[in-house]
């Protein structure tokens, strides 16, 4: 978001959607940069077996993820001043396929304050896996 596009801001706006591929080299990485290490993220035999379909993302992998479309938008990931959602189903990440996280983002309301509250759909294969995912974001003072 350029200071010149700050004041054209308004609520409904969308921002660029993105697919961000995931595969298991991501899930390692991520673990190694994270120390999240559970098996269930790396491991297909162990995580069928406590009952899911496959390996699955690491959910603040996800939520990472997801917040790049606000930043990417914003142009400064330190703009980004409240983040939350709720986990609503496991990204499943199988090998060597891997998932796609389809991350939509749409300005909810521009505040007196300058900040910009934006809403995120986030899906893989059409099913939602973050609810209520919503960013407070910073803009240029006025």
């Amino acid at each position: 978001m350029s200071e010149a596009a700050v004041g054209t801001v308004q609520a409904g706006d969308e921002l660029p959607a993105q697919d961000f591929p995931i595969n298991r080299y991501d899930l390692i990485r991520y673990a190694g940069a994270s120390g999240d290490f559970n098996v269930i993220h790396w491991n297909e035999r162990v995580a069928t077996t406590v009952g899911l379909p496959n390996v699955i993302a690491h959910g603040m992998f996800t939520m990472a993820s997801a917040i790049r479309v606000v930043t990417d938008w914003a142009g400064d990931p330190g703009a980004v001043l409240e983040y939350g959602v709720r986990f609503t189903r496991p990204v499943v990440v199988p090998d060597p396929e891997g998932a796609v996280l389809h991350v939509e983002g749409k300005v909810r309301d521009v505040r007196d304050d300058g900040t910009v509250e934006v809403d995120l759909t986030s899906t893989v294969d059409g099913q939602t896996v973050l609810a209520k995912a919503r960013a407070v974001v910073r803009t240029v003072k006025r």
